[in-house]
């Protein structure tokens, strides 16, 4: 099969299509026929062998699949062949065909397309499980996202709105403002200005009449972290998510005890490996609210398979806002 293959760890740049051979199907797992694979920051980190888990090469990169399934193994009953279906993997998306366990498969609603099946795996995920499950979420809050037009960020946004909350978006820049008002943000964050520390806390402030921010969801670190914990409401929930920004910042925890702060972090893979079930309730409502048309994914580009080391590039630059897509003919 064709497939975007890692011999030697390299540089998005350095990225091309190869031959690789055809995935087994185990007696648990589909086999799908990839029609479209999304582009994760994970996957930059993977490509150059600076990710936790790295798998044996040669491989494909990729943890989004979405296609039809073409075999199934003896004791697969999710799914069956000819079934349009989304799969979150650890690697291989990046490729005509890919095997996964049939508890990481779920069958598309009619109104899905490919695109927006593989736009709303991981970062979907990720950012249910993190307002939600790590962030006690509740109705009416107010959540305060960094690196919001990213892809996490960009999904958590628009999920606080379709679960009833209000949405403070963190950006960079007037572009990425843009594009997040036009997705429903109720206020935006300038991550620009300077004197961080204190402009962060007066914006939120200004956005919720001095209440600050319930939850914060963060996908940066660095000073912006450190900065908006600041903002913070009496008895908010921090989540750490990724530190896109570069720096892993570190907690004063005298004033998580001021304020009765609470500071969590998520790895969601840990979810789909010890509470599949878990996953799976939370696609499923993943599903419904996008039926309801309470959520979609911003599509950045959708690009053929050769041209993922140029997405990746794009991903890597920090102003991509939305998701950039592979194609897979």
């Amino acid at each position: 099969m064709k497939a975007i293959v890692i011999d030697a760890f390299k540089t998005p740049e350095q990225l091309s299509v190869g031959d690789l051979p055809d995935p087994a199907v185990g007696d648990n797992n589909v086999l799908i026929e990839v029609r479209a694979a999304a582009v994760n920051y994970p996957d930059l980190l993977v490509v150059q062998g600076k990710y936790q888990i790295l798998p044996e090469r040669p491989f494909a990169p990729g943890k989004d699949a979405a296609g039809v399934v073409r075999a199934v193994g003896k004791n697969v009953t999710r799914v069956r062949p000819g079934d349009r279906v989304v799969a979150q993997l650890e690697y291989g998306a990046y490729a005509e065909l890919v095997s996964a366990h049939q508890r990481s498969c779920f069958k598309l609603p009619d109104s899905m397309s490919f695109t927006d099946a593989a736009a709303m795996g991981l970062v979907y995920q990720t950012a249910y499980f993190a307002l939600v499950e790590r962030g006690g979420f509740k109705s009416g809050e107010k959540v305060l996202v960094t690196g919001a037009a990213g892809g996490v960020g960009s999904a958590a946004v628009q999920l606080v709105k379709g679960l009833g909350g209000t949405a403070l978006a963190a950006v960079n820049s007037d572009e990425q403002a843009r594009f997040l008002r036009d997705m429903g943000a109720d206020a935006i964050i300038d991550l620009s200005v300077p004197g961080l520390r204190d402009a962060v806390r007066e914006q939120v402030r200004a956005a919720t009449a001095g209440h600050g921010a319930d939850v914060l969801l963060d996908t940066l670190g660095g000073d912006a972290f450190d900065a908006s914990l600041r903002a913070m409401a009496w008895c908010g929930r921090a989540v750490i998510i990724g530190f896109a920004a570069g720096r892993i910042p570190e907690v004063k925890v005298n004033y998580l005890l001021v304020k009765n702060i609470g500071v969590s972090g998520l790895q969601w893979s840990d979810y789909r490996e010890r509470q599949p079930e878990k996953v799976d309730s939370v696609q499923q409502d993943i599903f419904r609210l996008y039926d309801q048309g309470a959520i979609k994914p911003q599509i950045a580009g959708a690009l053929p398979l050769d041209r993922a080391g140029e997405a990746l590039t794009r991903l890597a630059s920090g102003q991509v806002s939305g998701k950039y897509v592979l194609t897979v003919d």
